[in-house]
This record gives structure tokens, sequence and C-alpha cells, in this order.
């Protein structure tokens, strides 16, 4: 284990040996201070040793969340300024070749090459606020549900269907979510939406079966006109636990599947169902876990769930990694109307104006939240509705999405 964590054990001292410097320029050298400071890069370490302990990773619940939240609370601000002092150091190297063309010169002219106190106190100033915004998302935003609207018009979607009313969630890892009320208000508000299908995106869970069964009884609410769908996340197979044997393994997942038909949710398998309105049928379409990323295991296989599909058939794919679309389902022969997307959580950070959108999981999926189009098929990524890592939200909010499906075919 050691050898797999010595790059983040590299970086997390790196962020520790740069940001400190921030910090005794502005109240000076202490041992109070270089105390606080080793102490914070102590439990920094000791907290991600433990999460990927062997014995750690054979757990689940509340535990490992609240490791990774110490890991990412106490390591961000360092890190944030470590940015902003390297930034400032950029700065310094310039002004120190100045000073030496300025010397070749002959002038006794030089610039100070000294740390600047208000670059420093904005550093160690905007590492705070960020982390005051983390906190604050972690107490006030994890069950704040946004409704978002969404209108796409499908060539292929027969006049029978237009108006289809769906309603997408995704993500909801229960094992980091607690307050039942809060996600039973969910269910209610979703139910008034008068959904005529309801689609669930993958990771019911963190790692094992058990996180979902506090509120299989509050999903199994859940009501659409032509039923419930979903899929298994990359979360949903157990392979991030520490599992005694393969058997062991299977079992929780058979356990998973077993939930979702408890909660009355049609699992889609690789494999696609049909659904009828006065004599027209549209496909509803669920593929296993797929990444075009080699850290996610691949269990889809989506020529098997779209086999003996018609070209003319509309088709709604519910794929859980929104890197499959570009990876696979665009150039496939059945032309994937909209494919429904989760996994990124927008990272649960970054900021998501109507007139625009960041998160630093821009860098690492090209799709990450909302509608994209491409060639006249769509794919659309939920910001989820649960959380994992740090449990909390900041600019980025759990997510409820209605799609309107309507037609272009003329009356």
């Amino acid at each position: 284990m050691l050898r797999r964590l010595l790059p983040i054990i590299i970086f997390v001292i790196g962020a520790d040996i740069v940001s400190i410097q921030a910090a005794t320029n502005i109240f000076g050298s202490s041992t109070l201070l270089y105390g606080i400071w080793t102490g914070a890069t102590v439990l920094v370490l000791a907290s991600l040793f433990l999460y990927f302990s062997r014995e750690m990773r054979k757990r689940s619940g509340i535990a490992r969340p609240v490791l990774m939240s110490t890991f990412f609370m106490l390591l961000f601000p360092k890190v944030i300024v470590s940015v902003l002092l390297l930034i400032e150091d950029v700065v310094r190297l310039t002004k120190l070749m100045a000073n030496g063309v300025i010397t070749a010169l002959g002038s006794d002219f030089n610039f100070g090459l000294g740390r600047s106190f208000w670059w420093d106190a904005f550093a160690l100033s905007f590492a705070l606020l960020l982390t005051l915004a983390f906190v604050y998302g972690a107490i006030f935003n994890v069950y704040r549900y946004q409704i978002r609207k969404v209108k796409v018009k499908l060539v292929k979607l027969p006049k029978a269907f237009d108006g289809l009313r769906v309603v997408q969630i995704s993500d909801i890892h229960s094992g980091s979510l607690s307050n039942r009320e809060a996600v039973a208000k969910a269910v209610d508000r979703i139910n008034s939406l008068s959904p005529d299908l309801i689609f669930f995106t993958g990771d019911l869970v963190n790692n094992i079966a058990e996180e979902a069964r506090g509120f299989v009884d509050i999903f199994a609410k859940l009501q659409a006109k032509h039923g419930v769908y979903s899929i298994l996340g990359n979360h949903d197979y157990g392979d991030y636990m520490a599992w005694p044997d393969e058997a062991t393994k299977q079992h929780n997942l058979e356990t998973l599947k077993t939930m979702h038909a408890q909660m009355g949710w049609r699992l889609l398998l690789n494999e696609h169902v049909h659904i009828e309105r006065s004599g027209n049928k549209i496909a509803v379409a669920g593929v296993e876990n797929w990444s075009a990323r080699g850290r996610f295991k691949s269990y889809g296989r989506l020529e098997q769930t779209l086999h003996g599909i018609q070209d003319a058939m509309t088709v709604l794919l519910l794929s859980h990694d929104p890197s499959h679309w570009e990876g696979e389902v665009l150039d496939h022969p059945a032309k994937v109307d909209i494919t429904f997307s989760g996994h990124t959580h927008g990272m649960q950070f970054g900021l998501d104006l109507p007139w625009f959108k960041w998160s630093p999981v821009k860098y690492l999926y090209r799709q990450w939240a909302g509608l994209y189009q491409q060639n006249g098929q769509y794919l659309y990524v939920n910001r989820g509705f649960g959380v994992i890592g740090y449990p909390g939200r900041v600019g980025i909010l759990p997510e409820i999405t209605l799609f309107t499906l309507q037609t272009t075919q003329s009356e």
C-alpha cells in the first residue's frame, strides 16, 4: 500500500512545505504555528492510510466517508495556498532575472525578491473562504435537490409519445445519506411531477448492498405511468471493497439486484424493453457500466443491449458513465436518440450558472453535466442525487431532472 500511496504522500508533504511559507510570512515563525500545520498533515496522512487499509475496505457505513472528508478538508486549504504561492514564485523568478539584466546595465536599482505580505494574506484568506464554503456545503446542500426541466426534440419519436415526461435521478449513494425524511420529500417531489417514466442511472450504493436497506421502502414509493427503470453503476458491483472471496462479492451484487426488484424498479442488464402507446413503440435500453477510462471496470455489452432494435425505432438508453457516449454509443448502427448518464456528480464542486458552468471534473470528462448533442443524438449527464467522498456540495447541487420529449413529426 505504501508504494501505491507514495505519490499522494509526497504531494501532501510538498503542499505542507510550500503553504507554511505564507503562514510564517503573515504570523511569524512559532512553535504553535508549526505544531498546527504539522498536526493537520499528520491527520491527513492518517486518514489516507486508514481509508485505503484492508480492514477499512471491508467496512461500509459512515467511517470511510468521514476519513475522506478529513483528508479533503485539511489538505484542500494547503493546496490552494500552495498554488497561489507558486504563482508568486513565478513572479519572483521573473524579478530575479530582471535584476540580473539591470545589474548588467550598471544600474543600482533592484526589484525586491521577498514574499508579498498582501499576496500571502490573500492566499490564506481565499483558502479559508473556500474551506468555509465546503463546510457550508456539507451542512446545508446535501439534500437541497434542484428540479431541472429539459425539453428535447427527437426526430424519430412517434406522435403518440409527444410530450412524454421522463424523470431521471442518478448516483443515490445511499451509504452517504442519513436523512430519511429529506429523501422521502424528494420522492414526493418526483411523484408530483407526474412522470410517464422514471430512470435511475446507477450507483445506488457506495460499496455494499446493505447500505440501501434503510431506503428501500422510500424509493418503492416512486410512481410512473410506464414504470421505473434502472441500471447499475461502477460502485454497485462492489469493486472497491476487500471481499473474503468472489462468492461473497457476487452474493452482494445479487442482493442489490433483489433490492431493485423490491422497490419495483425494472433493472436493465444489457437489455431493452418496449414501451407502447396507441400501437406505437419506443425502446428503453439499459447497459451495464461501461467506461472509456481504464480505472473503471466495464461490464456493459452495448451490442447485446441493442440487439434486435430496428433503425427507425426511438431508443432511450440508460448508461451510467458519460464517456460511453463517445466511446461506443454514437457510432452504433441503432442510432440511440438520447442517452441518460450520471457518474460525474459535477465533482460536487464548481460553478453552475445559466450562462456559465465549470468544475474540475471537466478536465476528466468532456461531457460532465447537462445536455449535449452530436449528429442529432443527445446525451444528458445528471449531477447526481447523493454524494460520495466529500459529504456535501458547493455550487453543484443535487439534481432531479424532468424531461419533456417532443416529436418533430408533422401532424
